[in-house]
């Protein structure tokens, strides 16, 4: 992985993903300037073509121009540093968000910066902790002349050609995509497909996962069972009478079948490192792309089942359908005196 055409590039957030985002672009002759707000994570990086920062100020003093500086930071913070930024900054200049914004606020950035002279992409980032060794998913969004002046950071940055065969019916010189990089459309367009991205994430991750537990309860009917009102009995008991090892499901899915994936990789690791999995807790975050997905939908009125019901279920992992539970418990002892049976 080698490039010709070198630049300069600013970092601003050096966490799991914006730290590996730099060693990439100066492993191919990429020079950066880089900034934190924790001064252990500058140092930690500064080298050979990296120069640490110790403000925002700083860090635009340092860069030659026009500059092009890559914001790596949580939604909650991009809009703060943001505004901080663009104060330093001259006309022409490019500020790349990187992170999981929402693509509403990067079309009015975008329309605030332009007044200024000042240009805005927005660039949905994929790949995770791996991304140093494999690359990362591109999905970008801004003018055409913009994005070309920097297509040298987004080929550094993507997987390139991989070990994938191509797409049979692909030309495979034409285009970016099978390089692992895409200019989707203007503003905000590249957060709208990374946000779609994320939210067929969630179905993908629940369907393997329900699918694995069902799994793993296949031995339901040589399990003891009460018989009473409260439970419903299971017919056929002795259909149900596997052992199964979820863990070796799991790897054999990798290998040949249609479900195999990173993320079933991914799964059969974690399952080799231990196969009840206890060091989780099944609670499940969402950090707004499933919820902003679902509403998309709804606004094309188009039909998304999957991901909301994956998208639900993670608010149901973190105990917030409690709630509904106790009523729904309520009803029941109501009208049929039902009393609750304990787990």
């Amino acid at each position: 992985m080698t490039t010709s055409h070198p630049q300069q590039i600013a970092m601003v957030g050096l966490g799991r993903m914006g730290a590996n985002l730099v060693r990439r672009l100066v492993r191919d002759g990429h020079r950066c300037v880089v900034y934190d707000v924790n001064p252990a994570a500058v140092a930690g990086l500064v080298g050979e073509r990296i120069e640490g920062a110790t403000s925002l100020f700083d860090l635009v003093e340092r860069l030659s121009a026009p500059r092009t500086v890559w914001l790596m930071l949580p939604a909650a913070l991009t809009q703060g540093a943001l505004d901080e930024l663009a104060a330093h900054l001259s006309p022409d200049d490019v500020i790349i968000d990187g992170g999981n914004s929402y693509y509403k606020d990067d079309i009015v950035r975008a329309r605030d910066l332009s007044a200024r002279g000042i240009h805005y992409v927005d660039c949905g980032t994929s790949g995770g902790v791996w991304g140093l060794e494999r690359g990362y998913s591109l999905m970008i969004g801004g003018e055409t002349p913009v994005v070309e002046r920097l297509d040298p950071i987004f080929r550094t940055i993507s997987p390139g050609r991989d070990r994938r065969s191509p797409t049979p019916s692909r030309d495979p010189d034409v285009g970016t995509a099978a390089s692992g990089y895409l200019h989707c459309g203007p503003s905000g367009a590249g957060h709208f497909v990374k946000m779609v991205h994320n939210g067929v994430e969630y179905g993908m991750m629940a369907a393997i996962a329900e699918g694995l537990s069902i799994i793993r309860h296949a031995n339901v009917g040589t399990l003891a069972r009460s018989a009473d009102a409260e439970t419903t009995p299971l017919r056929d008991p002795e259909n149900f009478a596997y052992d199964i090892e979820v863990a070796e499901v799991a790897e054999v899915w990798r290998h040949g079948s249609v479900v195999s994936s990173w993320l079933m990789d991914l799964t059969a690791e974690a399952l080799a490192r231990s196969p009840e999995l206890a060091d989780y807790s099944g609670r499940v975050s969402d950090s707004g792309e499933g919820r902003w997905t679902v509403e998309a939908a709804i606004a094309e009125s188009v039909p998304a089942p999957v991901i909301s019901a994956a998208l639900f279920q993670r608010y149901e992992s973190r105990a917030l359908g409690d709630f509904t539970a106790k009523v729904l418990s309520a009803m029941r002892a109501g009208f049929g005196g039902h009393v609750e049976k304990g787990s």
